[in-house]
């Protein structure tokens, strides 16, 4: 079971005194949640997080989760159209130890960290179209990402709503190497070094959410990873793709 960072804990209290400025009363709510990833890397076994889930939102500030996002003056296209920007911070998870599994003993450990960039996504009555553009601010990785992708939410009921996605995300040849990569010191007679390039990952998931009534929710959100062959073939990897499911409950104010 995985410990959950600190740094989720801080930044959820960060974003509580930011917002408590805003002109109007936000929407907020408390809740907890767990996180299971399967990462691709040989033989390792599923993890599972346990966190505790903050969601705040109003006119200038949205915190869900792990991301956080400074909205930016939208740009209204039509009754039914508008742009929106915004300045984005997450924190990553990805990384590994070397007691993960049995093909990374040896290996230095990678970590994760803080991210931060910038988006804009198009709202209309067909698919809303994104894009961001982020960069490793902890500077473990020195990792870019450019991601292009579409959803689309269908209210199924007064209370079930599903949004379905695909995502393009281009990953930097920094990010790749140092969670796909061997360094040379690293490299054994079964684990030859390897050095990674830059990769195109496509992204499928969907999300639901089911509204018991005005305060109670409950949200699934499923995706998974094609990975390129950047990926594919680096000896720590035994998979084609890598998949998460996180799972909430929420209570709002």
């Amino acid at each position: 079971m995985g410990v959950v960072p600190r740094c989720i804990v801080a930044a959820s209290l960060v974003s509580v005194v930011f917002v408590a400025q805003a002109e109007e009363q936000p929407v907020w709510g408390v809740g907890v949640g767990v996180i299971s990833t399967q990462k691709p890397y040989q033989d390792s076994n599923r993890q599972y997080t346990p966190i505790p889930v903050l969601h705040y939102e109003n006119r200038y500030f949205h915190f869900s989760g792990t991301t956080a996002e400074v909205k930016l003056p939208a740009l209204h296209l039509s009754e039914t159209q508008q742009l929106n920007f915004g300045l984005i911070a997450r924190y990553d998870g990805a990384g590994y130890s070397s007691d993960d599994a049995d093909i990374l003993k040896g290996m230095a450990k990678r970590k994760g960290g803080f991210w931060g960039g910038a988006g804009i996504e198009w709202q209309n009555p067909v698919v809303d179209l994104f894009a961001d553009w982020t960069h490793d601010l902890s500077g473990n990785s020195s990792g870019q990402r450019l991601r292009l992708g579409a959803e689309k939410s269908w209210h199924l009921s007064e209370q079930l709503t599903l949004t379905p996605r695909l995502v393009a995300s281009r990953y930097n040849s920094n990010y790749v190497d140092y969670y796909y990569g061997v360094r040379r010191s690293e490299a054994r007679p079964w684990r030859p070094a390897y050095r990674a390039d830059t990769t195109l990952n496509t992204e499928m998931g969907v999300r639901g959410l089911y509204a018991f009534n005005a305060h109670h929710a409950l949200m699934v959100d499923v995706e998974m990873t094609l990975l390129a062959s950047e990926i594919k073939d680096s000896p720590l990897v035994d998979r084609t793709n890598e998949n998460r499911i996180f799972m909430s409950y929420m209570y709002y104010f």
